[in-house]
């Protein structure tokens, strides 16, 4: 048995046991990279790791290229952390498919809030919804720079109409940013209510989110039409 044998199994038998409620962050990355780095101490590496990138999410947010810059890291360490916020959204984003009925502003604000987990660039999420509030389509169409993301009403028209729509919910993140919308938020958001109104469809809501934060612009007050 090799020196860190009997820490990597009681740290296990802690996870197996109560989960990770009592874990420090730097043990949640500690275990995980147990199953990357056979030999070396992973809590040297997760500390390190810690220290560069200021805290557990900064890390599972690091670029593939970032994290390859830390010493002992290699590939499949890597591949492991960037596996993490991607297999987080995959796993809620099961919970919100096609078929959901959404009715209330904040039913909204939760489908799609957990789409936008592990996404460090600006993206623009299309809700399309039938008579019955029911979701008969979401995707992402439109991926940006971290700092932007033009609204093309283009895509977004023929995307609802093909759907047969009756309303749809539009959202963004704002990666590095507050859950707030900015002029150009307003402005794209106008364009896309009349264009959607020219077609008798009806565009319910935009909601910005940012981190596990998220503003719905209907109901903070920020629609001034429609």
């Amino acid at each position: 048995m090799g020196v860190h044998d009997g820490h990597r199994q009681r740290l296990k038998e802690r996870f197996l046991k109560d989960g990770l409620d009592g874990f420090e962050p730097h043990n949640v990355l500690e275990l995980l990279l147990f199953f990357a780095v056979p030999q070396r101490d992973t809590n040297e590496i997760a500390h390190q790791l810690i220290n560069h990138f200021g805290s557990l999410s900064g890390v599972f947010d690091a670029s593939y290229e970032d994290l390859m810059k830390v010493k002992w890291m290699g590939n499949n360490c890597a591949t492991l952390i960037k596996l993490i916020p991607e297999i987080s959204r995959y796993y809620m984003d099961l919970q919100n498919q096609n078929g959901v009925v959404l009715q209330s502003f904040d039913e909204m604000g939760q489908f799609v809030l957990p789409k936008f987990i592990g996404k460090t660039k600006e993206q623009v999420l299309l809700v399309c919804l039938d008579n019955k509030g029911k979701v008969i389509y979401n995707d992402f169409i439109i991926e940006g720079t971290i700092n932007a993301a033009p609204i093309y009403v283009r895509n977004i028209i023929e995307v609802a109409i093909r759907c047969s729509a009756a309303a749809v919910v539009l959202a963004h993140n704002h990666p590095n940013g507050l859950a707030l919308p900015s002029n150009a938020d307003l402005t794209a958001t106008k364009s896309v209510y009349d264009a959607l109104n020219a077609v008798k469809i009806n565009l319910i809501d935009h909601i910005i989110v940012a981190g596990t934060d998220y503003v719905s612009l209907r109901n903070s007050g920020f629609f001034s039409w429609g």
